[in-house]
């Protein structure tokens, strides 16, 4: 019997397995097909609209199969990819066809500070050609405000308001709960700054931490103020931030009223009276029922106008998300993944220069170690290397950008943090409190070490220690080489601390202010070649045609945004500070014994890439919170 049942196993097994690949070949059958048609054509004039429901982010995560096939990508929060939407933005400026552009920020769930800035000047373009650009909302953020602020006309439901709150938020610390549990974490580190540990060491913030916090925050809270200044002067943001509730009481209690007063919006309006308000610049669709108007989708015209191919290639690898040992999927940085893709890149020569996109909090030094090789082989093959910095590029994403002869950042971007951490939780005394104990014999000093049971020995503890500090000493001296500055002069200004890019630019550790199309610019110079005349060649992984046809099914292509509770914003971020604070405990915890990263990145972090694990989804569901 029971070798009948091995066989019926085997032979179950053998069919599931049969269907699969029947599956996964039908499908990607089906994508060739689709494939090889020729790019969509544009026919007829409208409105591109934007219709963002989701979050700008420098490289979309890559979906898991099984995931997309149970809920068609229901639980899936969209990622758009910045360089699509200025490249969208930018090809509409000379196309005839494009008559106006919308932004429907209904669905808006933010993007790092950095990268809204980038796409905001790709809107401000737009405008400066005679097309004009409107915003509708019916409840603007900080995040949506900011990209709004670029438009010629902003809209907002007179159902709605705009809430503006600032940088800033508060962190979770566990050593209260890990004291009443009896674990012990030892900590190693060199940094005065260095507080992403602190949650495992304290019930509070540091005096050093928080006063690095909020240098940081006041930077990027002034850099955005400027942004929307430059692009819209009406907007009398200070009063409004500083006395909203004497606003809204003048206007009544009615909070879209208080902004219009503010001059932070144009208009007030539904959405039916924007549609009938954007069918008179671009035409109306009555198919698409009351306030239809002659739409241009996104996708369709980013399949229409596809990145040109021409002239000399600067190669652009992506390091994006946080930095890991071994292979990884798009929206994290695998050491193995980005130093086999940029050998194999280099493998060709064909490049010319090689920009290097950095949108990461760090990691995992020794993936970042080799990342920078591989960089780094660039350099000894004669090709420019210049830097471009996302919305973060800190700790771990600072080490990968060393190799750079230049680097390039926005007046936001959260950078430095360049301290090193360990974290080595153990519990001798939660076995303790049960009643257990925890006993054996050793052949050497570091057998079974480091015992999480018993506790580490004086000599790890030594031994940890000592690597931290050999770790910031390369990391410094890296620094020190690159930036041509003096190590004691990096270990002034590292220590930990995290700085936005306005002021990083001052100490010397970013050399210009641009986006990525200036960093492209900066290498073809260097190659000795016209900007003008080169084109981008993205060095990254495709995901598997099967995977990318179901991801491509499973999108929401809606209408537009569904109205929302101009509150449901704020009353949901409790819900995600908890997650990503969870979230953030658990890759500490679980990821390499010693770290080059960055938890005071949380500004420039997309709260919806945090993704809960099983730990997390189970304390979510104690907690009555998922």
């Amino acid at each position: 019997m029971r070798l009948l049942r091995g066989a019926w196993r085997l032979m179950v097994g053998i069919k599931d397995g049969l269907a699969l690949l029947v599956l996964l070949l039908f499908f990607g059958m089906l994508f060739t097909i689709l494939s090889a048609r020729p790019n969509p054509t544009i026919t007829q004039s409208g409105a591109l609209r934007f219709d963002l429901n989701g979050a700008i982010v420098e490289q979309p995560a890559e979906a898991a199969p099984l995931t997309l096939l149970t809920d068609s990508g229901r639980s899936l929060t969209r990622e758009y990819r910045l360089r699509d939407l200025i490249r969208a933005a930018e090809s509409a400026i000379g196309d005839s066809r494009v008559k106006a552009v919308v932004l429907d920020l209904d669905g808006f769930s933010g993007g790092g500070q950095a990268a809204i800035d980038e796409f905001g000047r790709a809107l401000d373009k737009v405008r400066r050609s005679g097309k004009p650009v409107l915003a509708f909302a019916t409840a603007y953020d900080d995040d949506a405000y900011a990209l709004a602020a670029h438009a010629s006309e902003v809209w907002l439901n007179p159902m709605g308001a705009v809430l503006l709150t600032g940088p800033g938020s508060s962190h979770l610390y566990y050593k209260g709960l890990l004291d009443k549990l009896g674990v012990d974490v030892r900590v190693y580190r060199v940094g005065q700054f260095k507080s992403a540990v602190e949650p495992f060491t304290r019930t509070d913030q540091s005096p050093e931490a928080k006063l690095a916090a909020q240098t940081l925050v006041d930077s990027l809270w002034t850099s955005w103020r400027q942004q929307v200044a430059t692009v819209r002067p009406q907007a009398q943001i200070d009063d409004y931030v500083a006395n909203m509730t004497e606003r809204v009481r003048a206007a009544g209690g009615d909070l879209a009223r208080a902004a219009g007063r503010a001059g932070l919006i144009d208009h007030l309006g539904d959405r039916y009276a924007f549609g009938r308000r954007v069918a008179t610049l671009v035409g109306e669709d009555k198919d698409r029922g009351p306030g239809g108007y002659n739409v241009i989708a996104l996708d369709r015209w980013l399949a229409a106008n596809p990145a040109s191919q021409s002239g000399p290639a600067i190669g652009v690898v992506t390091i994006a998300g946080d930095i890991v040992d071994g292979e990884a999927p798009a929206g994290t940085a695998g050491g193995e993944t980005i130093s086999k893709l940029i050998g194999k890149a280099l493998s060709k020569d064909n490049l010319k220069a090689l920009v290097v996109r950095v949108d990461s909090p760090g990691g995992s030094v020794t993936a970042s170690e080799q990342i920078r090789d591989a960089i780094i082989e660039a350099r000894r093959k004669g090709l420019p290397v210049v830097v471009s910095m996302g919305s973060v590029a800190a700790s771990g994403g600072y080490w990968v950008s060393t190799p750079a002869q230049k680097i390039y950042a926005e007046p936001s971007t959260i950078t430095g943090s360049i301290g090193v951490f360990g974290l080595l939780p153990t519990f001798k005394k939660t076995l303790e409190k049960t009643g257990l104990n925890a006993d054996g014999v050793k052949s050497t000093p570091l057998s079974g070490e480091p015992d999480v049971l018993r506790g580490p020995t004086d000599q790890v503890e030594q031994l940890m220690q000592l690597g931290v500090n050999d770790i910031y000493r390369r990391f410094t001296t890296l620094v020190g080489q690159a930036r041509r500055l003096p190590v004691a002069q990096v270990d002034a200004i590292g220590q930990g601390r995290v700085w936005a890019g306005s002021t990083a630019r001052g100490l010397g550790l970013v050399d210009a202010y641009g986006g990525l199309d200036d960093a492209i610019a900066a290498a073809a110079k260097l190659a000795k070649l016209d900007p003008k005349a080169v084109h981008a060649e993205y060095i990254e992984r495709k995901p598997p045609l099967p995977l990318q046809l179901l991801a491509d099914l499973a999108r929401d292509r809606g209408d537009g945004g569904q109205s929302i509770d101009p509150f449901g914003a704020l009353a949901g971020r409790p819900h995600a500070l908890l997650v990503r604070a969870l979230a953030d405990a658990t890759r500490i915890a679980g990821g390499p014994a010693i770290q080059v990263r960055c938890l005071d990145c949380g500004p420039g972090d997309m709260p919806q890439r945090t993704a809960a694990s099983g730990l997390v989804t189970l304390l979510l569901a104690r907690l009555g919170l998922n």
